[in-house]
């Protein structure tokens, strides 16, 4: 049995990736297989991948989730929005996390970005509901800003809000990007279909719980945090068919992973949309995915313990030490790692 601990690690400072690099596929990528570890580039990944397997990517798009406000009173607000709750012509809801030194009343009206008023509703267990004037998704855009990762010491600038977003992000919805995908560029895509590799989506609309530690040693007592995630029929069938096939179904970060496994709870692979607390550490049996492709994560968190669960423990504990020697770039915008399931049978 594995308590908190065990998924602690120093990592020098320097090693977590402050910006990213401009051509997205100069990532290094580190593969770690049954036959050992191997420093690869990211752009060789087409090499490691067959014909027929089937490639599944999150197609959320980061919101410009961050706002500065003032209350009524004058007291300053910092906010980051979690969820849009409603949009439609009569309600546009968002559940917040908010700061401020007094917490706001409901009832009261705050002022975002100097633009527009919103109006506090009830609290939402951590969060704050927020009664947007408008369209929510077009406010955002509008007055909004990028939010990075709390490790990342810089203010998102011009080049963050284009490289902070995968290429294919579509679907609206997420503080945090999907950072696996962000090593994919248009021409590698393209590649991967040239060879005969299958692109499938999902979407999961990463909240900002993802960067939160587990705070509890035992992790049975760990309270997941919640994500909205959809797994369409069209990727439910692309999967089926690599499976008889006798293919591999790869997903392209941790948070493609969530949804699919989410949605494999009865055995197998079904369509569907709805809310995930799954939470996945050794002992965990993955129904679904084959390989996994994903960033380096942070200590004691829940991918720790993802990444671990699939990969095996040891081969994860090994992989880790060998990149910090190594110097690989750490989190979101670090380099990748090619991981193969050893849950169950295969640890």
């Amino acid at each position: 049995m594995y308590s908190l601990s065990d998924f602690d690690f120093e990592l020098p400072p320097e090693l977590i990736a402050q910006t990213a690099l401009p051509d997205r596929t100069a990532s290094r990528l580190l593969h770690v297989s049954d036959t050992g570890i191997v420093d690869r580039q990211f752009a060789d990944i087409v090499e490691q991948l067959n014909a027929g397997d089937l490639l599944v990517f999150n197609d959320t798009r980061v919101l410009k989730a961050r706002f500065f406000g003032a209350k009524e009173t004058g007291g300053k607000v910092e906010m980051l929005v979690e969820r849009v709750i409603k949009n439609n012509a009569d309600e546009h809801i968002v559940h917040v996390q908010l700061r401020a030194s007094k917490s706001p009343l409901a009832g009261s009206k705050i002022r975002l970005a100097d633009a527009f008023d919103v109006t506090v509703g009830e609290r939402a267990g951590e969060f704050f509901t927020l009664h947007f004037p408008g369209d929510v998704f077009e406010l955002i855009e509008k007055y909004g800003r990028l939010p990075l990762p709390p490790y990342i010491n810089h203010e998102a600038d011009d080049f963050d809000e284009h490289r902070y977003q995968t290429v294919y992000s579509r679907v609206p919805g997420a503080v945090a990007a999907p950072t696996a995908g962000l090593h994919f560029d248009e021409a590698l895509l393209e590649k991967c279909k040239a060879k005969g590799i299958q692109l499938a989506f999902v979407t999961l609309h990463v909240g900002a719980g993802t960067f939160q530690p587990v705070r509890t040693e035992d992790l049975s007592k760990h309270d997941m945090h919640s994500e909205w995630y959809t797994v369409p029929e069209e990727t439910v069938a692309a999967v089926r068919a690599t499976k008889a096939a006798g293919k591999n179904v790869i997903c392209v970060g941790t948070t493609s992973m969530r949804a699919i496994e989410s949605a494999s709870q009865t055995g197998e692979l079904v369509e569907g949309s709805g809310d995930t607390r799954l939470f996945i550490t050794p002992g965990y049996v993955f129904k679904t995915v084959d390989r996994l492709i994903t960033n380096f994560h942070l200590p004691k968190s829940t991918l720790m313990m993802l990444v671990s669960a699939f990969a095996g423990y040891d081969a994860i504990r090994e992989a880790y030490a060998h990149a910090i020697a190594q110097k690989y770039r750490f989190f979101s915008y670090g380099d990748a790692m090619l991981l193969t399931n050893r849950s169950g049978a295969h640890q």
